[in-house]
């Protein structure tokens, strides 16, 4: 999963991060939690049902009796099943029929193909800003009409707004979010070892040590995606360079030869280097897939094969495939400062409309309603960016903390740097930065290596 997965453009980075945000982030999630179970959540799901048009939906939707819409994304497993349940949800209220249609990565390629055979899904979920410059730059996305526009100014912050504009025309919603600076845990390894959640880089070296010498390996590390390794890179360069790098380096207005990306590769270096940190070692990292590498953290009772697993609020899907609960069995820490301050990283994955009719702009304007995004808030595994989802939908303590603090946040956080970049450079499977950073994996002793190949990978995908 990219927010997922998984980004250049005229999208501007909101905001800055910010002391303030960074200190409040850190303190919602710096905690240990135990998760909730039914009670009040049952009773909120009685409260306001999910199927029909029932008095509480916040949205008017107009009838839409024989109209059909396919709805492509690249979400598989419980995600997917999940998101089915919104679109369900639609159709009750519409009359619409809607497909969901299953995409490859990049998704971007899928579209074309689809395009190109005559056969385009009506609304597609793009995972990067930079997408969805490309499918407007190609002319294939539609901007969004007037309802859609309105729902999103009355539920979202003016940042999540304009990543989906392009040429100042409101093209995506932001439907899917993720906090991607967090670092999960396997508490019983960490109970074991008598390891504390660390706050700093230096902290989290100790927290490894700790970990390693009572016998089980500190990290997992889903190598075989690429993306994980740029959601590494990105929080160490942001917290390590600060803001302002972070957003010249998105831009490719400073090369990756720049010496703040040699002191953050050297930094990564210091786990990445270290092949007992690494279930598997790196051969091993660069053979575990994203999901893997959650589930063999909290499975195999006093030995896992690693105690902490680096990922987004969206692990607790994964999590979910184990007996593990999360807030007991599997807690968070906030990814630690490794500079003056903590990283607050984000991603998500917006709907474009690629076949305007009134259904699709009807199904733009749900997904941007609290209405939708609650529903699939209350499955857990999923985080919106939308300020008007209550807090109390999500299923867990640890969930609503980490939603409290994004939507907090406001303006204030730095979207995901890979998801912002054209996407042969950032979100190509085997290609650009997601290849480069595997070679550094398999190789962190060669920083100067890896810096000339993620310029050469950049200056060929940014044009110069």
């Amino acid at each position: 999963m990219r927010t997922t997965s998984r980004t250049i453009g005229t999208r501007r980075t909101a905001g800055k991060t910010t002391r303030a945000v960074t200190a409040l982030a850190a303190g919602a999630l710096a905690f240990s939690l135990t998760a909730c179970g039914g009670g009040d959540d049952d009773k909120d799901n009685e409260e306001r049902p999910s199927g029909g048009t029932e008095a509480a939906a916040s949205v008017t939707l107009p009838k839409l009796d024989g109209a059909s819409l396919e709805v492509a994304a690249v979400w598989t497993g419980t995600e997917q099943a999940n998101f089915k349940k919104v679109l369900a949800e639609f159709e009750k209220r519409t009359g619409a029929k809607v497909t969901f249609v299953p995409a490859q990565d990049p998704i971007i390629n899928f579209l074309g193909s689809k395009i190109a055979g005559g056969q385009p899904p009506d609304v597609a979920m793009l995972p990067q800003p930079g997408a969805i410059k490309q499918a407007v730059d190609k002319g294939w996305a539609k901007p969004l009409g007037a309802e859609a526009v309105k729902e999103l100014g009355e539920n979202y912050s003016r940042g999540w707004q304009d990543i989906g504009k392009v040429g100042g025309k409101q093209y995506g919603v932001y439907y899917k979010a993720a906090n991607k600076s967090l670092i999960w845990y396997n508490a019983r390894v960490f109970e074991n070892a008598g390891a504390s959640e660390p706050k700093t880089w230096d902290e989290l070296l100790t927290t490894a040590r700790t970990v390693y010498d009572s016998g089980v390996t500190p990290f997992s590390i889903g190598g075989a995606d690429g993306w994980t390794l740029t959601d590494w890179f990105e929080n160490v360069y942001l917290s390590q360079a600060g803001p302002e790098k972070y957003d010249r380096l998105a831009k490719h207005e400073i090369k990756w030869t720049d010496p703040s990306v040699k002191e953050a590769l050297t930094t990564l270096a210091e786990i990445w280097g270290e092949q007992d940190y690494l279930a598997g070692g790196a051969r091993g990292a660069l053979q575990t897939e994203f999901p893997g590498s959650v589930t063999q953290t909290f499975t195999g009772g006093d030995q896992p094969k690693a105690g902490m697993v680096y990922e987004g609020d969206f692990v607790q899907v994964n999590i979910g495939e184990t007996e593990a609960e999360v807030g007991t069995d599997a807690k968070v820490f906030p990814f630690p400062a490794v500079g003056d301050t903590a990283p607050v990283v984000s991603g998500g994955d917006a709907a474009v409309i690629l076949k305007d009719s009134k259904a699709a702009q009807a199904l733009a304007t749900f997904l941007a309603s609290p209405d939708a995004a609650t529903i699939q808030a209350k499955l857990g595994g999923y985080l919106s960016p939308n300020k008007n989802v209550e807090a109390s939908a999500y299923p867990n303590d640890v969930q609503r903390k980490i939603a409290e603090a994004l939507v907090a946040a406001g303006d204030d956080f730095r979207f995901d740097m890979s998801d912002q970049a054209p996407q042969a450079f950032g979100g190509t499977p085997g290609k650009g930065e997601w290849k480069a950073l595997q070679d550094f994996l398999k190789n962190p002793k060669d920083v100067a290596g890896a810096q000339r190949k993620l310029e050469a990978e950049a200056a060929a995908a940014y044009g110069g």
